[in-house]
């Protein structure tokens, strides 16, 4: 949540510039009305704490694939239309170098993507296909899917996605969406490029804080340490492992313990006395 807090700023500049809309320019959820970016951020945002509807998709290979499926783990959202030739491509590409960054530090099996097509008039299977092909998205765990309009339609309003037509096809809000394990929409990631600690660190939570089990209590504890470690280099642009911090923790809380216990005996001995 502090990641929120630390780059809201960002994300209200981000969203700023992530939507190219004309000044005449008309909100699909708000016919007649000028295009409003702070009410569509605002949208967006109380989209967050809400479960998520079982809506049935249909992927690539024509196979049925319902919302529960991907329960478990966290998951990822992006909404696309393929015919689409500016925002789409290049955000769907930037996801997939935060994808394979993230799945470095948090295992390659940790969570979920799924890109989804709201044109149900042209983002057939086979063409959200050629789409993944063309963006070069091969990764195990993620999906293109094609829904129909009726299920398109709640799952936009479900995860405050806006878009509407324009001269290019549609102008659209650029987010990805973060759902926690059970459903639940935890984070907003806004912007086609982002920085990389807006995805990762809600992933983090989300995966470092799995649900405690007896049988699992040592894994659980490393999680935390691991969540508490993991640092971002802004200079290399990547994530690491810093052990170092929980060190200086773990000798400073030796030294407090090695007072306590010598002031405990000093009082003792002079009882004693």
């Amino acid at each position: 949540m502090a990641i929120s807090k630390q780059y809201l700023p960002l994300v209200a500049l981000a969203l700023l510039s992530l939507i190219a809309t004309p000044a005449d320019a008309q909100s699909k959820t708000a016919a007649g009305a000028d295009y409003d970016r702070g009410a569509a951020l605002s949208h967006s945002q109380t989209a967050i704490g809400r479960t998520l509807g079982n809506h049935l998709f249909t992927d690539t290979s024509g196979n049925a694939v319902r919302i529960a499926d991907y329960a478990g783990k966290p998951l990822l959202i992006s909404l696309i239309f393929t015919s689409c030739d500016h925002t789409c491509p290049v955000t769907t590409r930037h996801l997939k170098k935060a994808v394979e960054a993230a799945r470095e530090l948090l295992d390659e099996d940790s969570f979920r993507v799924v890109t989804i097509g709201f044109d149900t008039s042209r983002d057939t299977p086979d063409n959200m296909r050629v789409f993944a092909r063309e963006q070069n998205i091969d990764l195990e765990g993620w999906d293109f899917l094609s829904g129909s309009p009726e299920t398109i339609t709640n799952l936009i309003d479900e995860i405050g996605f806006i878009h509407f037509p324009s001269p290019r096809g549609f102008d659209h809000i650029t987010q990805v969406t973060v759902v926690d394990r059970d459903g639940v929409i935890y984070r907003q990631v806004y912007g086609e490029i982002f920085e990389l600690p807006w995805l990762v660190e809600p992933l983090k939570e989300l995966i470092f804080n799995r649900p405690q089990s007896a049988g699992h209590l040592v894994a659980s504890l490393f999680d935390r340490i691991r969540l508490f470690c993991t640092v971002y280099n802004p200079n290399t642009g990547r994530y690491r492992i810093d052990y170092s911090l929980f060190i200086q923790i773990a000798i400073g809380l030796m030294i407090v313990l090695w007072v306590f216990v010598y002031l405990l005996r000093e009082y003792l001995h002079a009882r004693r006395k």
